[in-house]
């Protein structure tokens, strides 16, 4: 099957996605077994840095610009604001979390992000025009979509029952000082899972100007996880001095550890790269929805955790907040295929159809 350019970053940040919900599932398995989190994004980005270091010399070797101290400085900040702080706060915060709910939280980076892009103007915002509303609107529905299915509200969903009615009558009792201490805990980790996703949009919106200066993206890429090794090994060691917190076993930590450092850090960065040199950061953080809820589905299933109503309608509202966005982003990207007239009865679906296929 024929996949025209238009499509591929399409299919890539589904991709990336998917590649997403796994990482989210096997970090909190591997920190729930005891992996220290500091020491995790270390070993992360050694994984990563060492499988592309090959690929970078083949691939990119005599194409790759000359390197200055100027870009050198440019890239150490990008990976310092987005694969050190950003990652270290992350797996901070997926210590006092849950799994769906740190998938649920990276549903504000496409709000951050569309707002810190329009206040450096790399974003166009125009409430005048059809998709200029799309967008604003999608964003402020994502993020409320985000916020229900975080809260967790509403009744449980009855076909999937995983508890006994000794649990539920156990559980509708008045919250114990374990469960009071667990809920500050909770809060905490959503307070830093917050400054997690502010770094990341940082990154993301960092990545397009150092893109036009140094366009060898796995160059780039790999760079950014080396510096990012060297500074988390800095922070580990400043918050983590217990030499046992680096030993490794066959075991779910070293899967964890392999599959984040390889294929996320080494193939989704790589494609977000790309994605955000062909749409901008965004089109590329306007994704993340879906991975709240491929994580969402398989929690449920996997490891039995409860699903409620409230994070169902907060699941439909991030999925009509993505497509919202999507529209005019393409609407905007596309204005050559903008109805002339309004007498033109074109469905909307053919029009974003059309943007979509049009080379």
């Amino acid at each position: 099957m024929f996949i025209s350019e238009t499509q591929k970053p399409y299919l890539a940040m589904l991709f990336t996605q998917f590649i997403y919900a796994g990482m989210a599932l096997l970090s909190k398995a591997a920190l729930d077994v005891g992996m220290s989190p500091y020491v995790f994004v270390v070993y992360r980005q050694a994984f990563a840095s060492l499988v592309l270091l090959p690929f970078t010399f083949l691939l990119e070797r005599k194409n790759a610009p000359p390197m200055t101290y100027s870009i050198m400085f440019k890239i150490f900040l990008a990976s310092l604001f987005g694969m050190t702080l950003s990652m270290n706060l992350y797996y901070i915060a997926l210590n006092y979390t849950s799994a769906t709910f740190a998938a649920a939280s990276t549903n504000t980076i496409p709000a951050i992000t569309f707002i810190v892009a329009a206040i450096l103007r790399m974003e166009s915002i125009s409430m005048k025009s059809l998709f200029g509303v799309a967008k604003v609107l999608g964003s402020i529905i994502c993020l409320s979509g985000a916020l229900l299915v975080a809260l967790d509200i509403g009744p449980p969903i009855e076909f999937i029952n995983w508890y006994s009615a000794t649990h539920k009558e156990v559980s509708s009792l008045k919250p114990s000082p374990v469960e009071h201490n667990s809920k500050l805990h909770w809060v905490k980790g959503a307070l830093i899972m917050l400054s997690a996703n502010t770094a990341w949009s940082l990154w993301l919106i960092m990545q397009g100007p150092i893109m036009k200066i140094y366009p060898a993206k796995m160059h780039l890429t790999n760079l950014q996880c080396f510096f990012s090794c060297i500074l988390s090994a800095i922070w580990a060691i400043a918050f983590d001095r217990n030499l046992s917190s680096w030993k490794l076993g066959w075991n779910v930590q070293l899967v964890s550890i392999a599959y984040c450092g390889i294929v996320v850090t080494g193939i989704t960065y790589w494609l977000q790269v790309w994605c955000i040199e062909k749409k901008g950061p965004v089109f590329t953080s306007m994704f993340t929805p879906l991975a709240l809820l491929i994580t969402a589905i398989v929690s449920a299933f996997l490891w039995k955790e409860t699903m409620h109503w409230g994070s169902v309608g907060g699941a439909l509202l991030l999925v009509g907040g993505l497509f919202g966005v999507l529209w005019g982003k393409k609407k905007e990207d596309c204005p050559e295929k903008e109805t002339k007239t309004q007498s033109k009865e074109i469905d909307r679906h053919d029009v974003v159809l059309e943007c979509i296929t049009h080379q």
